[in-house]
């Protein structure tokens, strides 16, 4: 009896699988399949308004416009690190220079760094 009662649970199963498949016919021309850095991605295109989202996924002179390509905070904290300096933290940030102090080989240290591209070393005390 038991095994009667499984079978027709899982036709049963099966059956409202079929139905709900039935209803929604497949459009492969709506569905997207996206590839990036975070996995794989399908998207559905009619869930796309080109007057308000960006369906085509952003274009390469966007992000150009988008991205510093001078020296910031973070990439003069990374710079001095890569130079040797410990616990490095900022001191000054003004329109033409960033300045970081920290510690190395258990001296302090002062570096002022350029806000140009490749955060050029402009002192260093």
């Amino acid at each position: 009896m038991r095994k009667v009662s499984i079978t027709s649970s899982l036709m049963a199963l099966v059956g409202l699988g079929a139905i709900t498949l039935a209803a929604f016919p497949a459009q492969a021309d709506n569905l997207q399949l996206q590839l990036g850095k975070h996995g794989p991605r399908l998207k559905f295109m009619e869930d796309c308004d080109p007057a308000y989202d960006d369906c085509e996924g952003p274009r390469r002179d966007d992000r150009r416009d988008r991205r510093q390509r001078g020296c910031t905070e973070d990439r003069a904290l990374d710079k001095a690190e890569r130079m040797g300096i410990r616990r490095a933290r900022i001191e000054s940030v003004g329109r033409r220079e960033i300045t970081v102090r920290g510690r190395q080989g258990g001296d302090r240290v002062r570096v002022t760094f350029g806000t140009d591209r490749g955060c050029p070393i402009l002192d260093r005390e």
